[in-house]
């Protein structure tokens, strides 16, 4: 291997984006043969051993790429200190390794990706990058054509306007109204928020599409590989 810049190394490793290792370098956990990192220039190679707060780090050999359908009663992380069931649980082991790129909120279900790709989770989940995500929403009643043109104006959700977005009804119910929409950010919570913020209450929520990549048939639970046209559209993302 030629040396390369210790924030690349760090992220071939399944630390992060390149952007958060160099924060890990700047932090001054980042050691390489005892001595602290502390140049973002700084090159690493093959011989050298590299310690983040004292653990041995290597680069990831083969990168994996998988999608989950994540069901409802299931935190996003890789583990939870209130002992509660987490995404990771329902991965095959040879998997165990792969970390989730953004989140789906415990009582939400849906499209799901996984990698050790630093680079690729950052830019899927950036707000810079603007990828686009579409989920199917039901709520309570009837949905009224103001409520949805504030959304799609850009909703105010704790003190702060939204980008604009796409809303549209696909199916109107006695008691049920069922919707699809598309937002470019990821904030916490975000579309049970804008929903909440017009009076409607969310009473399921399924991201279906990350961009392009569909969640198609995929069974609650379930996880699939991702083929290689489908890694090389989220890269051109």
């Amino acid at each position: 291997m030629e040396k390369i810049r210790i924030n690349k190394y760090l992220s071939s490793a399944g630390l992060g984006s390149r952007r958060k290792c160099e924060e890990l370098v700047l932090s001054g956990k980042v050691r390489c043969n005892g001595s602290i990192v502390s140049n973002l220039g700084f090159l690493v190679g093959e011989t050298d051993k590299v310690t983040v707060d004292g653990k041995l780090v290597e680069p990831v050999k083969e990168h994996g790429y998988i999608m989950m359908h994540k069901p409802k009663g299931y935190i996003t992380s890789m583990s939870d200190d209130h002992g509660r069931k987490t995404v990771v649980d329902l991965l095959p082991e040879e998997y165990k390794t792969l970390k989730p790129v953004g989140r789906l909120d415990y009582d939400s279900e849906g499209l799901l990706l996984f990698t050790n790709d630093g680079d690729l989770a950052f830019n899927l989940t950036h707000p810079s990058h603007e990828v686009a995500k579409t989920y199917v929403v039901k709520v309570e009643g009837d949905v009224k054509e103001s409520q949805l043109a504030v959304m799609r104006a850009g909703v105010v959700v704790d003190g702060v306007r939204l980008k604009k977005c796409k809303v549209k009804i696909l199916e109107k119910q006695e008691k049920e109204t069922r919707l699809e929409v598309v937002i470019s950010e990821g904030k916490n919570r975000q579309v049970r928020k804008m929903f909440d913020a017009v009076g409607l209450t969310v009473v399921f929520l399924k991201r279906t599409q990350i961009g392009d990549l569909r969640l198609g048939g995929l069974a609650r639970g379930k996880v699939r590989p991702l083929d290689k046209s489908e890694i090389l559209y989220l890269k051109s993302l």
